[in-house]
């Protein structure tokens, strides 16, 4: 989905929105300071306030934290910001986890840990927050001042006077880093990194030494002026001569097909690609790791396009068109099916944010997808070939078999009750393993959010991302698709969903083990302690907020689940254990298991 910054459609801020205006004009982020007044109270005008000031200005209004002894002075002013809410975590991992949700829904997220033993253990989100290109802001209280420079050895380190290790980590997997340890350059570092941010479309690194967040200076006794980012704006000439050569490409094709990408999201061209979609009447698919950024709604969407684990006869009319337009593509291991994809370069036109590329050549650089599409779509001839096909072969698909409601529950089943809960005041968030496949077959209703992380494929991550993603949109009631050994890792943050008063559903698929490694490569360590989850979710309630679980074993047991955490229960927080046999998989990942399995396998090259 199009994410605007700090939108106030997107998610009601209290103090300001980013607004995107038309290529060639300045984008701002809009500031709604008291009109009375441009200065702070003297007590205020602290580098802690200055940052929390900013944090709301961008649209986040929940920062994700964990206190350490560096980072609680910084806490203390972040709190004290009316328009910021502390979310504490359980752990940093998940704090890291519920930011990259939260700028999913928000477009912009942040979390705050402490010196190194809290920034190594971010590191993991972070790294999957980049690969995403999503805008994070990762806050760490760093060393006093004074200690930098010193041969002291400090705490939370490893033992060595070099305060660098965190710094040289974060370099690889963040696209700004700044260390504040003086409060001159404190102003400057703060927007720098920030605007880096939003401009770059990933996360950033801001260390803060710990004695300097409560010191008033006169710089940050002002309301923070907003921010002006440049917008990007395409190469004219280069835009209309790949726009020239794509509408020659496309137009002699005779059945050309559309296909969504996961970048449409930093490119911010979701609008465009529904533009040209409407424009061309191409069949119109999309990669899984895009799904939910191409509305399914539109009237010829066919699926989604993943090699040989596609959805129904989508496959078949992508590798079989005579042409095809992918918008903002990545061709991983994973994407591409263990790289088992039947298409011809010669047929295909790669747009990525800045840079088209027409079959084997020509390619043309600094072209905005946005403004490729949003041209094309001008220039194109209306061809419903593909989608006609698509229509003529199409067969609807079959129920599971079931002898009766008490039988044993199977993962089809499930997802077919799943299916029939999905709205446009839902979310689905899929955790990675067989929920990948299982969450890819349910259609969309119009305004239904979907997220999963599949470039990065962290498990245990939707746990973290799902507290984020419900609390950046509350006015959704977020469901969440776990496997047990994803769950077992970052667990412990279903007490801070329930401490928020978050009412998402998760369905926990307990299987007994790590299924979507058991079908790249089996083995005993794929088995995991099985756990009596609802006990333990009860345990983390503790009496206190609103949870609701339940353990089903049968499809009877499921449908009474269901309706109590969709009525009595539509407020609480609600876990519903799903107790299925350890081989009961999707047929899609069996295959695309056995594929990925034989490209991890394959033997080094003669030398």
């Amino acid at each position: 989905m199009d994410t605007v910054i700090g939108s106030i459609d997107a998610c009601n801020p209290t103090t300001g929105d980013i607004c995107r205006p038309p290529n060639g004009t300045v984008s701002t982020v809009q500031n709604s300071t008291p009109a009375h007044s441009t200065t702070t109270n003297p007590c205020d005008a602290t580098l802690g306030r200055y940052l929390a000031r900013r944090l709301v200005e961008i649209g986040v209004t929940d920062v994700f934290s964990v206190p350490g002894d560096f980072n609680l002075t910084l806490l203390d002013h972040l709190i004290a910001e009316p328009s910021l809410k502390l979310i504490g975590c359980c752990n940093e991992l998940n704090a890291g986890y519920a930011a990259d949700g939260y700028a999913r829904s928000r477009g912009v997220g942040a979390c705050v840990v402490t010196f190194t033993v809290g920034g190594l253990s971010v590191l993991n989100a972070i790294a999957g927050a980049y690969s995403e290109n999503l805008p994070l802001i990762c806050i760490v209280g760093g060393p006093n001042s004074n200690d930098y420079g010193t041969s002291r050895i400090l705490h939370h380190t490893i033992g060595l006077p070099d305060f660098t290790q965190e710094l040289r980590c974060f370099q690889a997997i963040t696209c700004y880093q700044a260390v504040i340890n003086n409060l001159e350059e404190a102003h400057e570092l703060i927007d720098t990194a920030i605007s880096t941010a939003l401009k770059e479309s990933k996360p950033v690194y801001i260390s803060i030494s710990c004695n300097l967040p409560a010191i008033p200076l006169p710089t940050f006794s002002r309301y923070p002026v907003p921010f002006v980012l440049p917008p990007k704006v395409s190469n004219q000439m280069g835009l209309e001569a790949a726009v020239e050569a794509a509408a020659e490409f496309l137009n002699k094709a005779v059945k050309p097909v559309l296909v969504g990408g996961p970048k449409i999201r930093v490119a911010k061209a979701a609008d465009a690609f529904v533009e040209l979609a409407d424009a061309s009447g191409y069949g119109v698919a999309v990669m899984p790791s895009a799904k939910g950024q191409v509305p399914e709604h539109h009237k010829h969407f066919i699926g989604t396009y993943w090699g040989a684990v596609s959805t129904a006869f989508c496959a078949e009319i992508v590798e079989s068109a005579d042409a095809y337009l992918f918008a903002g593509p990545i061709f991983n291991d994973y994407s591409s099916v263990g790289y088992s994809l039947l298409l011809k370069k010669e047929k295909a036109i790669i747009v990525q944010p800045d840079r088209v590329t027409i079959g084997n050549g020509p390619a043309f650089g600094c072209v905005l997808m946005k403004d490729f599409l949003s041209c094309l779509a001008k220039r194109i001839k209306h061809n419903n070939t593909a989608y006609e096909n698509y229509h003529r072969i199409f067969v609807p698909e079959g129920k599971p078999l079931r002898e009766n409601t008490k039988e044993p529950l199977r993962v089809n089943v499930l997802f077919q009750h799943i299916q029939n809960m999905l709205s446009s005041e839902t979310a689905v968030l899929a955790e990675t393993g067989d929920s990948w496949f299982n969450c890819q077959k349910l259609k969309l209703p119009e305004g239904c959010g979907y997220e999963f992380q599949m470039q990065y494929g962290s498990i245990g991550w939707s746990v973290g991302a799902t507290l984020g993603y419900a609390q950046a949109i509350p006015n959704k009631r977020v469901i969440a698709c776990i496997g047990d050994g994803s769950f077992q890792v970052t667990a412990q943050d279903v007490s801070t969903m329930i401490r928020c008063g978050q009412k998402t559903i998760i369905f926990l698929i307990n299987n007994g083990g790590y299924t979507i490694e058991v079908e790249i490569h089996d083995g005993p360590y794929n088995v995991i302690k099985n756990w009596n989850y609802t006990a333990f979710v009860e345990a983390i309630h503790n009496g206190e907020g609103k949870c609701w679980t339940a353990k089903v074993r049968c499809e009877e047991e499921l449908v009474k689940a269901i309706s109590t955490a969709t009525n009595e229960e539509k407020e609480s927080f609600c876990f519903i254990e799903v107790i299925v046999h350890k081989d009961d998989t999707s047929k899609e990942l069996l295959e695309w298991g056995s594929r990925v399995s034989a490209a991890n396998s394959r033997p080094p090259n003669p030398q």
